[in-house]
């Protein structure tokens, strides 16, 4: 898109069709008319695949390659996908649920803060685990909360804190489930 925005292929439209037909409207959910059948369901996917700009999508990509490489040894490649996915479908879901925005909403973030809970929820484990205290959790997530009013701040309010909220639960309940599964499977 940033190609297109910049005029360096196909028309400067593209990114406003990409909204239009892949962003979250939490409007859709109640009496909007989706362009599409399938958008109403579609767009709890799509939405994590655009984003505002250059910027925003690189941030988020510097993010997904730090929680890769946080988590891949633990989960590998194809439960890391399934976990971002799960994310992704949590974000919007809370999303959906508390927002008054008829704004639309793009980005990775509630996918990656779902990583994020994963990693929490396995570095707190560990802890436990060892017998140690779980400070370094607690300072993670008090990071989190500071980064998210800082920048819902800088951005004038235009963060999605539901989706980041309900992304960061979705991956702390994935990585409980994954972790207990071979306990329920036998």
């Amino acid at each position: 898109m940033a190609a297109a925005d910049a005029g360096l292929i196909g028309t400067r439209l593209w990114r406003g069709i990409a909204y239009q037909n892949g962003a979250f409207w939490a409007g859709l959910l109640s009496n909007w008319r989706p362009n599409y059948p399938l958008q109403p369901g579609m767009m709890f996917i799509t939405y994590a695949f655009l984003h505002g700009g250059f910027w925003h999508l690189a941030g988020n990509m510097a993010s997904l390659i730090f929680l890769n490489g946080a988590l891949s040894g633990r989960l590998g490649q194809g439960a890391l996908v399934l976990v971002y996915l799960a994310s992704a479908l949590g974000g919007a879901l809370l999303f959906g649920l508390l927002t008054q925005s008829p704004a639309p909403m793009v980005g990775a973030s509630g996918a990656l803060f779902g990583l994020a809970g994963a990693w929490q929820y396995w570095e707190r484990h560990d802890l436990v685990r060892l017998g140690r205290r779980g400070w370094p959790v607690w300072r993670t997530l008090l990071g989190l909360i500071f980064l998210n009013l800082l920048m819902w701040w800088l951005q004038d309010g235009s963060l999605a804190w539901e989706a980041h909220l309900g992304g960061f639960a979705s991956g702390w309940v994935f990585a409980y489930f994954w972790e207990n599964r071979s306990r329920r499977w036998n």
